[in-house]
Protein backbone atom coordinates (compact mmCIF):
# COMPACT_ATOMS: atom_id res chain seq x y z
CA UNK A 1 0.00 0.00 0.00
CA UNK A 2 1.00 3.64 0.30
CA UNK A 3 0.93 4.39 -3.40
CA UNK A 4 -1.27 6.22 -5.86
CA UNK A 5 -2.26 3.95 -8.73
CA UNK A 6 -1.21 5.44 -12.06
CA UNK A 7 -4.20 6.05 -14.32
CA UNK A 8 -5.22 8.68 -16.80
CA UNK A 9 -7.46 11.02 -14.79
CA UNK A 10 -10.29 12.84 -16.49
CA UNK A 11 -10.89 16.39 -15.27
CA UNK A 12 -12.83 16.55 -12.02
CA UNK A 13 -14.60 19.64 -10.62
CA UNK A 14 -12.67 18.98 -7.43
CA UNK A 15 -9.26 19.41 -9.06
CA UNK A 16 -9.67 23.19 -9.06
CA UNK A 17 -10.41 23.26 -5.32
CA UNK A 18 -8.14 20.46 -4.09
CA UNK A 19 -6.12 22.84 -1.91
CA UNK A 20 -9.29 24.67 -0.84
CA UNK A 21 -11.27 21.58 0.11
CA UNK A 22 -9.98 21.03 3.64
CA UNK A 23 -10.38 24.67 4.71
CA UNK A 24 -13.88 24.63 3.17
CA UNK A 25 -14.92 21.48 5.06
CA UNK A 26 -12.97 22.17 8.26
CA UNK A 27 -16.08 22.24 10.45
CA UNK A 28 -17.33 18.84 9.23
CA UNK A 29 -16.05 16.34 11.80
CA UNK A 30 -19.17 14.65 13.18
CA UNK A 31 -19.02 11.72 10.76
CA UNK A 32 -15.39 10.76 11.39
CA UNK A 33 -15.84 8.80 14.66
CA UNK A 34 -18.81 6.97 13.12
CA UNK A 35 -16.91 5.78 10.04
CA UNK A 36 -13.80 4.89 12.06
CA UNK A 37 -15.93 2.82 14.47
CA UNK A 38 -17.63 1.00 11.59
CA UNK A 39 -14.24 0.33 9.98
CA UNK A 40 -13.02 -1.21 13.23
CA UNK A 41 -16.02 -3.55 13.24
CA UNK A 42 -15.15 -4.73 9.73
CA UNK A 43 -11.88 -6.25 10.91
CA UNK A 44 -9.92 -5.73 7.69
CA UNK A 45 -9.22 -3.48 4.73
CA UNK A 46 -11.92 -0.91 3.93
CA UNK A 47 -12.70 0.54 0.50
CA UNK A 48 -13.64 4.22 0.72
CA UNK A 49 -15.33 5.67 -2.37
CA UNK A 50 -14.90 9.41 -2.81
CA UNK A 51 -11.88 9.43 -0.50
CA UNK A 52 -11.01 13.03 -1.42
CA UNK A 53 -8.26 14.54 0.71
CA UNK A 54 -8.51 11.79 3.32
CA UNK A 55 -10.73 13.61 5.81
CA UNK A 56 -12.16 10.22 6.91
CA UNK A 57 -9.54 7.84 5.51
CA UNK A 58 -6.56 9.28 7.37
CA UNK A 59 -8.20 8.93 10.83
CA UNK A 60 -9.27 5.44 9.79
CA UNK A 61 -5.69 4.56 8.86
CA UNK A 62 -4.49 6.15 12.11
CA UNK A 63 -6.64 3.54 13.88
CA UNK A 64 -4.53 0.88 12.16
CA UNK A 65 -7.04 0.00 9.43
CA UNK A 66 -5.83 -0.28 5.81
CA UNK A 67 -7.88 1.79 3.36
CA UNK A 68 -8.20 1.52 -0.42
CA UNK A 69 -9.31 5.02 -1.40
CA UNK A 70 -10.94 5.80 -4.76
CA UNK A 71 -11.55 9.28 -6.12
CA UNK A 72 -12.00 10.82 -9.57
CA UNK A 73 -9.83 13.83 -8.67
CA UNK A 74 -6.09 13.35 -9.02
CA UNK A 75 -5.62 16.70 -7.31
CA UNK A 76 -7.56 15.62 -4.23
CA UNK A 77 -5.64 12.33 -4.09
CA UNK A 78 -2.34 14.19 -4.19
CA UNK A 79 -3.41 16.25 -1.16
CA UNK A 80 -4.52 13.03 0.54
CA UNK A 81 -1.20 11.33 -0.14
CA UNK A 82 0.74 14.30 1.19
CA UNK A 83 -1.33 14.53 4.35
CA UNK A 84 -1.24 10.78 4.95
CA UNK A 85 2.55 10.84 4.78
CA UNK A 86 2.64 13.77 7.20
CA UNK A 87 0.38 11.82 9.58
CA UNK A 88 2.63 8.78 9.33
CA UNK A 89 -0.03 6.52 7.79
CA UNK A 90 0.95 6.61 4.12
CA UNK A 91 1.69 2.89 4.12
CA UNK A 92 -1.92 2.14 5.10
CA UNK A 93 -3.52 4.11 2.27
CA UNK A 94 -3.77 2.70 -1.25
CA UNK A 95 -5.05 5.59 -3.39
CA UNK A 96 -6.57 5.00 -6.83
CA UNK A 97 -7.91 7.39 -9.43
CA UNK A 98 -11.31 6.18 -10.53
CA UNK A 99 -15.05 6.67 -10.69
CA UNK A 100 -17.08 5.80 -7.60
CA UNK A 101 -19.60 4.22 -9.99
CA UNK A 102 -16.93 1.93 -11.45
CA UNK A 103 -14.13 1.66 -8.91
CA UNK A 104 -10.78 0.14 -9.97
CA UNK A 105 -10.75 -2.36 -7.13
CA UNK A 106 -10.32 -6.08 -7.88
CA UNK A 107 -10.01 -6.86 -4.18
CA UNK A 108 -12.97 -8.05 -2.09
CA UNK A 109 -13.52 -6.55 1.35
CA UNK A 110 -15.96 -6.68 4.24
CA UNK A 111 -16.81 -2.97 4.20
CA UNK A 112 -17.25 -0.32 1.50
CA UNK A 113 -17.99 3.25 2.57
CA UNK A 114 -18.97 6.38 0.68
CA UNK A 115 -18.89 9.27 3.16
CA UNK A 116 -19.86 12.93 2.97
CA UNK A 117 -22.75 12.56 0.51
CA UNK A 118 -20.54 11.53 -2.39
CA UNK A 119 -23.28 9.36 -3.91
CA UNK A 120 -25.18 12.58 -4.65
CA UNK A 121 -22.81 12.97 -7.60
CA UNK A 122 -24.69 10.10 -9.26
CA UNK A 123 -26.94 11.96 -11.68
CA UNK A 124 -29.83 9.57 -12.36
CA UNK A 125 -31.48 6.31 -11.38
CA UNK A 126 -29.52 4.18 -13.85
CA UNK A 127 -26.17 5.57 -12.72
CA UNK A 128 -27.19 5.17 -9.09
CA UNK A 129 -28.17 1.54 -9.56
CA UNK A 130 -24.97 0.80 -11.48
CA UNK A 131 -22.86 2.34 -8.71
CA UNK A 132 -24.62 0.34 -6.01
CA UNK A 133 -24.15 -2.87 -8.00
CA UNK A 134 -20.47 -2.01 -8.46
CA UNK A 135 -20.12 -1.49 -4.71
CA UNK A 136 -21.80 -4.84 -4.10
CA UNK A 137 -19.20 -6.54 -6.30
CA UNK A 138 -16.44 -5.23 -4.04
CA UNK A 139 -17.92 -6.96 -1.00
CA UNK A 140 -17.44 -10.44 0.37
CA UNK A 141 -20.73 -12.28 1.01
CA UNK A 142 -22.46 -10.56 3.91
CA UNK A 143 -20.18 -7.52 3.61
CA UNK A 144 -21.58 -4.07 4.24
CA UNK A 145 -21.98 -0.83 2.32
CA UNK A 146 -22.29 2.30 4.49
CA UNK A 147 -22.94 5.77 3.08
CA UNK A 148 -24.63 9.03 3.96
CA UNK A 149 -26.79 11.27 1.75
CA UNK A 150 -29.42 13.95 2.28
CA UNK A 151 -32.77 15.18 1.07
CA UNK A 152 -33.05 18.92 1.77
CA UNK A 153 -35.76 20.54 3.82
CA UNK A 154 -37.87 23.25 2.26
CA UNK A 155 -36.61 25.86 4.72
CA UNK A 156 -32.98 25.02 3.90
CA UNK A 157 -33.68 25.51 0.21
CA UNK A 158 -35.44 28.83 0.84
CA UNK A 159 -32.68 30.12 3.12
CA UNK A 160 -29.75 29.33 0.83
CA UNK A 161 -31.03 29.42 -2.76
CA UNK A 162 -29.04 31.68 -5.05
CA UNK A 163 -27.00 33.30 -2.27
CA UNK A 164 -23.25 33.40 -1.74
CA UNK A 165 -22.67 32.36 1.88
CA UNK A 166 -19.30 32.58 3.64
CA UNK A 167 -18.89 29.05 5.04
CA UNK A 168 -15.36 29.59 6.32
CA UNK A 169 -13.27 32.78 6.39
CA UNK A 170 -12.75 33.83 2.78
CA UNK A 171 -14.48 30.72 1.38
CA UNK A 172 -17.90 31.20 -0.16
CA UNK A 173 -20.53 28.69 -1.22
CA UNK A 174 -23.62 29.14 -3.39
CA UNK A 175 -26.51 26.68 -3.70
CA UNK A 176 -28.85 26.84 -6.68
CA UNK A 177 -31.67 24.40 -6.04
CA UNK A 178 -34.11 22.87 -8.53
CA UNK A 179 -36.79 21.22 -6.40
CA UNK A 180 -38.67 19.83 -9.38
CA UNK A 181 -35.62 18.08 -10.85
CA UNK A 182 -34.24 17.46 -7.35
CA UNK A 183 -30.81 18.78 -8.26
CA UNK A 184 -28.40 21.14 -6.57
CA UNK A 185 -25.82 23.18 -8.45
CA UNK A 186 -23.15 23.92 -5.85
CA UNK A 187 -20.49 26.56 -6.43
CA UNK A 188 -17.44 27.16 -4.24
CA UNK A 189 -14.86 29.91 -4.43
CA UNK A 190 -11.98 30.95 -2.25
CA UNK A 191 -8.28 31.80 -2.26
CA UNK A 192 -6.69 30.12 -5.25
CA UNK A 193 -9.65 28.14 -6.52
CA UNK A 194 -13.27 27.94 -7.56
CA UNK A 195 -15.51 25.24 -8.96
CA UNK A 196 -19.11 24.26 -9.67
CA UNK A 197 -20.63 20.80 -9.41
CA UNK A 198 -24.08 19.27 -9.75
CA UNK A 199 -25.67 16.98 -7.19
CA UNK A 200 -28.92 15.01 -7.27
CA UNK A 201 -31.01 13.80 -4.36
CA UNK A 202 -33.74 11.20 -3.88
CA UNK A 203 -35.85 10.10 -0.92
CA UNK A 204 -34.94 7.49 1.67
CA UNK A 205 -37.57 5.16 0.22
CA UNK A 206 -36.01 5.49 -3.24
CA UNK A 207 -32.55 4.75 -1.85
CA UNK A 208 -33.93 1.69 -0.07
CA UNK A 209 -35.56 0.44 -3.28
CA UNK A 210 -32.36 0.99 -5.27
CA UNK A 211 -30.28 -0.86 -2.69
CA UNK A 212 -32.65 -3.81 -2.71
CA UNK A 213 -32.62 -3.92 -6.51
CA UNK A 214 -28.81 -3.84 -6.45
CA UNK A 215 -28.64 -6.93 -4.24
CA UNK A 216 -28.52 -5.45 -0.74
CA UNK A 217 -30.54 -5.88 2.41
CA UNK A 218 -30.95 -2.57 4.25
CA UNK A 219 -30.04 -3.22 7.88
CA UNK A 220 -30.27 0.27 9.35
CA UNK A 221 -31.10 3.83 8.32
CA UNK A 222 -29.85 6.40 10.80
CA UNK A 223 -30.78 10.05 10.99
CA UNK A 224 -27.33 11.14 12.13
CA UNK A 225 -23.90 9.82 13.01
CA UNK A 226 -24.85 9.32 16.66
CA UNK A 227 -26.97 6.33 15.56
CA UNK A 228 -30.29 8.04 16.16
CA UNK A 229 -33.09 6.44 14.08
CA UNK A 230 -34.07 8.06 10.81
CA UNK A 231 -37.30 10.01 11.26
CA UNK A 232 -37.55 11.82 7.94
CA UNK A 233 -34.69 14.15 8.83
CA UNK A 234 -32.65 15.89 6.19
CA UNK A 235 -29.68 13.53 6.62
CA UNK A 236 -29.76 9.76 6.25
CA UNK A 237 -27.06 7.16 6.89
CA UNK A 238 -27.56 3.77 5.26
CA UNK A 239 -26.10 0.49 6.43
CA UNK A 240 -26.76 -2.24 3.87
CA UNK A 241 -25.58 -5.85 3.75
CA UNK A 242 -24.72 -7.72 0.57
CA UNK A 243 -27.16 -10.54 0.07
CA UNK A 244 -25.35 -13.78 -0.67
Amino acid sequence: MGHTEARIALPSPYDAIAELYDPWSRSVTEDIPFYVAEARKAGGTVVELGVGTGRVAIPTAAAGIPVIGVDSSAGMLEVCRRQAEAAGVGDLLDLRVGDIADPPVPERVGLVTCPFRSYLHLADAATRLGALRAARELLTPGGRLIFDVFSPRRDDIDETHGRWIEREPGIFERADWDSEARTLTLSVRGPGGESTMKLAWISADEWRAALEEAGFEVQRVYGWFDYRPYRRQEDMVFVARRRN
